[in-house]
């Protein structure tokens, strides 16, 4: 921090000069008096404060990090080198410690391993746990600023100006600690001036006696929604590190977290789970028919399909359906414009779930098929999309379902971190290698033939950044889109691609994470981004597969516009950057509508198939 030099006379400064008369000079900048409203402003968002903590107490959320460590680069600004990626479910009730979902084979990595507490896995993760020192709340401070000492008391405030963060008005204010003490905050803070809620805060923690913070406290910037009426709940951290050294080596760090769920229920004990709701029930009291053995079988593999949706959505991994949303305007539209030319004829729907993990991976649950949100986000445009559905298509096909054994719910009697280790959704090797056969074949003969070119661009840079982001490629339930070599299961998609080229700025490989779908902290369900797309300018903006910041365009929830209405007008992703949330939806520059004849089909019901809503190619 720079300091103002006060002009000082010759004979003064040679005496401040001398050692008996040297001062040391403030750590902190003086801060303004506070007007009387000012005061009693941050004296009600210090009773907010811990108001949420005590509501917050009452949750059970999901918690998602996903860590890339960086190198400079010339051409790009910053590369990522590696990652890890973290979920767990916590029980703040319980001092802000639980455990993390564990991985379904111990030999995979990017998981807390064991019963480790998944908020003392992450701080350690974040290098917020050395030799020199260990704070406990490390990283739920990045959540609650300082849960144990957050008043005038401990902090100095200096008021700063008034600001809009999407329709909420806030004050801000500048923090530090009047004394100093282990992880106090030392940023700044945005409270709502309704109800003096703090919304948003950006800063760092501190280290008595240790200037260079950073090697013990990282950078965030932590955001907050209104998810219920006068509820503001933590939504989102964005950690950054920029100029940090591993021996003589220049190294950074981007993360992300991410709060849901905060209307789950924990079980009532460690052994068993609350009991299924299963919501959406259809009635078919009047199909009394006999079922031949073929269909009897056909529904104990749905029975086995909908327990082990209904337990996924129960454990806040797979997103309730929102009527007209995302899984039904655009990736069951994919489903028919590939079935169609196909013939091919299911004896019950295909349906598409999205699950709401980060990583990069897809699988199929009887005639389900669930694609993460990580997948999602990163795909450019639509034959991208159908190529991975293809796949998955032909899994259904081609009766690879999924264990049976499900059909019975009393196997999925066990706790929410359990669920990697005890639902098998991957397929074998032998049915990826016939299901990319298959999936080939219905790309051919779809509406999608000569678009593949886009989607082999895709699945090329995924097989390049797969070599140092594995645990973005490392599947938490179904199968990952690389082989264990590292080459994509779509390689005659792949290879059909041109060469990837950065400077060639048409070219949009891959999307940067989190560009198409937001998910509702409260009630899981995921929403398209309402947000402007722009046209890289420079090849660092492309920024495949990459973490970005974050930023939100805050709501009050009485006064936020129903997503599904808007969905059910503007069925397309108009995505982009996380948050945008009110600007209007445009395409890219130089974007060009598909030709007419791509909306009709090959072969088959030409009223079934049609151009699908989904992304815009860049």
């Amino acid at each position: 921090m720079n300091f103002r030099m006060v002009p000082l006379s010759f004979v003064a400064l040679s005496l401040l000069a001398t050692p008996g008369f040297a001062k040391k000079q403030p750590k902190y900048e003086p801060a303004h008096q506070l007007t009387a409203d000012q005061a009693a402003l941050v004296q009600r968002a210090i009773g907010r404060e811990k108001v949420l903590i005590k509501s917050i107490q009452q949750r059970t959320p999901l918690v998602e990090t996903y860590i890339q460590n960086t190198r400079p680069d010339i051409k790009l600004y910053q590369v990522p080198v590696s990652d890890e990626y973290m979920l767990s479910r916590v029980d703040f009730g319980k001092g802000f410690f639980d455990k993390g979902f564990q991985p379904r084979s111990a030999k995979e990595k990017g998981f807390f391993k064991g019963s480790l507490a998944s908020i003392s896995g992450l701080t350690k993760a974040l290098g917020l746990d050395t030799k020199l020192t260990y704070n406990p709340l490390g990283f739920t401070e990045m959540m609650f600023l300082d849960p144990s000492g957050f008043d005038q008391t401990h902090y100095q405030f200096s008021y700063v100006r008034r600001e809009f963060l999407g329709t909420v008005r806030t004050w801000v204010f500048d923090v530090h600690p009047k004394v100093n003490g282990t992880g106090r905050f030392y940023g700044r803070v945005w409270i709502e001036d309704e109800d003096s809620n703090i919304v948003r805060f950006n800063g760092t923690f501190t280290k008595p006696g240790n200037e260079d913070s950073s090697k013990l406290f990282f950078h965030f910037d932590s955001w907050r929604m209104n998810v219920q009426p006068g509820i503001w709940l933590p939504v989102a951290v964005y950690v950054e590190e920029s100029e940090r050294t591993e021996g003589d080596k220049a190294v950074g760090l981007k993360a992300q977290t991410h709060f849901w769920g905060y209307s789950l229920k924990l079980p009532t004990r460690d052994s068993e789970n609350v009991s299924v709701k299963v919501d959406d029930a259809v009635d078919k009291s009047e199909d009394s028919g006999d079922l031949s053995p073929l269909a009897a079988q056909r529904e104990w593999v749905t029975q086995a399909e909908n327990n082990v949706i209904d337990r996924l959505v129960e454990a806040g991994l797979v997103a309730p359906l929102t009527p007209n949303g995302y899984e039904q305007t655009v990736l069951e539209q994919i489903v028919t414009n590939l079935a169609v030319p196909n013939n091919l004829a299911f004896s019950s729907p295909v349906h598409c779930r999205v699950l709401l993990s980060g990583t990069v991976e897809t699988t199929t649950v009887g005639n389900t098929i669930l694609v993460s949100k990580g997948l999602i986000d990163s795909m450019p445009n639509e034959p991208t999309i159908a190529s991975v559905v293809a796949m998955e298509l032909a899994h259904i096909a081609m009766g690879h379902h999924i264990d049976t054994r499900y059909a019975f719910n009393d196997r999925l009697l066990f706790p929410d971190e359990s669920t990697f280790q005890r639902i098998d959704m991957y397929h074998t090797d032998h049915d990826n290698e016939e299901a990319q056969k298959k999936a080939s074949e219905y790309l051919q003969a779809s509406m999608y033939k000569d678009q593949l070119p886009q989607a082999g661009l895709f699945w090329a840079q995924l097989a390049d950044r797969g070599k140092v982001l594995k645990a973005l490629n490392t599947p938490k339930l179904g199968d990952s889109l690389l082989r264990a070599d590292g080459t994509p299961w779509m390689t005659a998609v792949a290879k059909g691609a041109p060469k990837l080229n950065w400077d060639d700025l048409a070219q949009i490989p891959a999307l940067p994470l989190g560009s198409w779908l937001k998910t509702d902290p409260w009630d899981d369900r995921v929403h398209m981004l309402n947000a402007k797309r722009y046209a890289p300018m420079n090849p660092r903006d492309k920024m495949p597969l990459e973490v970005t910041p974050v930023y939100f365009k805050l709501q009050r929830y009485n006064s936020a516009p129903t997503t599904g209405a808007a969905e059910q007008q503007q069925a397309q992703p108009a995505g982009g950057q996380q948050g945008d949330q009110n600007a209007e939806p445009t395409s890219t520059p130089g974007q060009s509508a598909p030709p007419p004849s791509a909306s009709q089909p090959a072969t088959g019901d030409t009223s079934a198939q049609r151009q699908t809503p989904a992304p815009p190619q860049p």
